[in-house]
């Protein structure tokens, strides 16, 4: 077992700290940090979707970009590069986020909900896992999305650009966005104060190189756990915090934005596992990236702000469960068209996982 990256613990400890205070000042419960929801958000909130519950400018998707961005530039990592298969990436993008959103959250906030007591989560780790062990099945066999180029700087500053335009367009002008009056979407900590924390995680995050997926991948393929310490200590942080507060709930039913349909919060974490596997990186890991200047990365994320807006267009997001008028619980999970479309992803994720294997003909030169 090679050394603990002592790195990796401290930006995943910040990270834990930065969820719970921001939980604490106003974020919805579980979810100090959430990239699929945020990301969801500001779909909502520059009108791509017309879920009035879930529209708000999240500045903590925009401080993750910068702080990953300046991180880089400070460092002499950014680096501008783009061109793999940038189709195929938007794609994955959205068939990730229509995953995460079945289940009602990405990686991180997966490990945020365990800390919590959900144990929702820990079914969407199983299918997370089984997702990304599929994955890692075609990366051995030699999956590829071919290679990136070398590009202009200005190519590799498209999205750190455009978080900046976003920061002084809300500021400036906020009634030009939809913002929730109720719901998730309403509940939101400080905008300075999630800024500021979501700049030094974000930056943390590029110089440890944080990414769930790449964990529990290293892991598997080579025995290397050390991205996987700082997942444990953003859990263990958060765990403590929750048992401290008094909002630790253990237990299945009626947790904070979350359902207890296993076999879909299974699938869903299935479809985001194998997608990030394919992708290089979790959703986290695709804003640290296009912070870094890869274009691809940039690519992937608008992949995933477009499958949102589809999600929620098209009524594919998870629900979550809830009480009648008589105080019965009714369990939430994904409509029917939000079934198909899981299914569809994983279906989709074979065949892209298929089809950018390497020719027989290639293999046999090889060998």
């Amino acid at each position: 077992m090679k050394k603990v990256n002592w790195m990796v613990v401290i930006a995943g400890a910040f990270v834990g700290v930065a969820a719970l205070v921001l939980t604490l000042l106003g974020n919805p419960a579980n979810m100090g940090f959430c990239i699929a929801c945020f990301l969801r958000d500001i779909a909502g909130g520059i009108g791509l979707h017309s879920a009035e519950k879930v529209q708000y400018i999240r500045p903590e998707i925009i401080g993750l970009v910068l702080g990953a961005c300046i991180m880089a530039l400070a460092k002499g990592e950014f680096r501008a590069k783009a061109g793999s298969s940038p189709a195929t990436r938007f794609v994955l993008g959205a068939f990730v986020m229509i995953g995460a959103l079945a289940f009602l959250g990405c990686p991180l906030r997966m490990v945020l909900r365990l800390g919590g007591g959900d144990l929702n989560a820990l079914i969407g780790m199983l299918g997370f896992a089984l997702g990304i062990f599929v994955g890692v099945q075609f990366l051995k066999r030699g999956f590829s999305l071919r290679r990136n180029y070398t590009m202009g700087r200005p190519e590799g500053g498209i999205l750190p650009a455009l978080m900046v335009g976003l920061l002084i367009l809300f500021l400036a002008v906020p009634t030009l966005f939809h913002l929730s009056e109720t719901g998730p979407g309403s509940q939101h900590a400080s905008f300075w104060i999630a800024l500021g924390l979501a700049l030094v995680a974000g930056a943390l995050a590029q110089r440890a190189r944080l990414c769930m997926a790449g964990g529990i991948r290293d892991s598997i393929m080579f025995q290397d756990f050390k991205l996987l310490y700082g997942f444990i200590a953003i859990f263990l942080v958060v765990l403590i915090g929750n048992l401290a507060f008094g909002t630790f709930k253990l237990g299945f039913e009626l947790q904070p934005i979350a359902h207890s349909s296993h076999l879909w919060n299974a699938l869903g974490m299935v479809l985001v596992g194998w997608g990030s596997v394919l992708l290089g990186g979790c959703p986290l890991r695709q804003l640290i990236l296009a912070g870094e200047g890869n274009g691809d990365s940039a690519i992937t994320v608008f992949g995933m702000i477009a499958g949102a807006a589809f999600a929620h267009n098209f009524g594919l997001a998870g629900n979550a469960d809830s009480l009648n008028e008589a105080g019965e619980l009714v369990v939430g999970g994904i409509s029917s068209a939000g079934k198909v479309a899981v299914l569809l992803g994983i279906a989709v994720l074979l065949v892209i996982s298929i089809l950018n294997m390497p020719q027989k003909e290639k293999a046999v030169q090889k060998n």
